[in-house]
């Protein structure tokens, strides 16, 4: 790691190859994770992005991957699932609503879960990620819609639950999340975001040209990534990416941070095939194995 000061560092390819061991052959695929990924609405556009994510999470290398969707988005979603397993929650106008018994059978099993990606809005999603808060010791994602609802809660919730929660945010998100406006933040984004993940004992992934992650205590910077990756689905790509590296590895800042690096790395190669213009979220996907060979060297 490069060291800029007592509690930042840049983060390398040679810091997290560990992240990408070889596999012993005698291994199955419980030995590397079930996880989750609970998200979609009817106004999201998103069967294929929802496809994306998911197929990004099994290229992180986890084992097994449970889509969980409204009933009504189910069929569309499936045609695109090939090693993916789906799981279909009662919904209202294709939007879930909240069942205990719904929610702890979705979540059995599972070592990690991914959650808020096309939600939408409903108060019914802040019932749902209340009680896999407060009965659930996984980490847990939240990303996009679900940063909204966590943003319209009492976000001191974050401070009690069981679960490892880590937030995604770009500056917009993060403004709702910490009342700080963007023109603010710009300052002295490293404090505010360490501060803000020390709060409410959350490790914070602040998307931008550079993405922070931050702990509360260290804060890694990853300076990866390009101009292609400005394209629909790609923070979602993200998110399966980290979801999918926490099926296997520990829910701490350096798996967040390899995360980060992963994607940026696997958006580069992309852009290189496809060119910034014509590059699309899914060649970001497509681009991971050879990033991983690229860390792994």
């Amino acid at each position: 790691m490069v060291k800029i000061n007592e509690f930042t560092y840049e983060i390398e390819a040679k810091d997290i190859k560990d992240e990408f061991a070889s596999r012993q052959s005698n291994t199955n695929k419980g030995d590397f994770g079930y996880v989750g990924i609970m998200g979609g609405s009817l106004e999201y556009s998103g069967a294929v992005k929802l496809a994306n994510l998911s197929a990004s999470t099994m290229r992180a290398g986890c084992g097994v991957v449970r889509l969980i969707v409204p009933e009504g988005m189910a069929k569309a979603v499936a045609p695109y699932l090939l090693e993916q397993t789906i799981f279909s929650m009662n919904d209202n106008k294709n939007k879930m609503v909240f069942s205990k018994e719904q929610v702890n059978e979705a979540m059995a099993k599972l070592k990690a879960l991914a959650i808020g990606m096309g939600w939408g809005e409903s108060k019914e999603y802040e019932k749902i990620l209340e009680y896999i808060l407060g009965n659930y010791e996984i980490p847990v994602i939240i990303d996009a819609d679900g940063l909204n609802t966590i943003s319209k809660m009492n976000m001191d919730i974050l401070k009690k639950t069981k679960c490892k929660v880590i937030l995604t945010p770009h500056l917009k998100e993060f403004e709702r999340l910490s009342k700080i406006k963007i023109e603010d933040m710009k300052q002295d984004k490293t404090t505010i975001a360490r501060d803000f993940a020390k709060k409410y004992n959350v490790i914070l992934l602040l998307k931008g040209p550079t993405t922070v992650v931050t702990d509360g205590e260290n804060v890694y910077l990853v300076k990866r990534g390009c101009p292609g990756m400005a394209t629909a689905g790609s923070g979602d790509v993200l998110s399966g990416i980290l979801v999918g590296l926490l099926g296997y590895n520990e829910p701490d800042i350096l798996t967040v941070a390899t995360g980060a690096y992963l994607n940026g790395m696997a958006g580069e190669i992309a852009q290189e095939k496809y060119t910034d213009i014509s590059m699309i979220a899914s060649d970001t996907v497509k681009s991971l194995p050879e990033a991983i060979k690229k860390i792994r060297r």
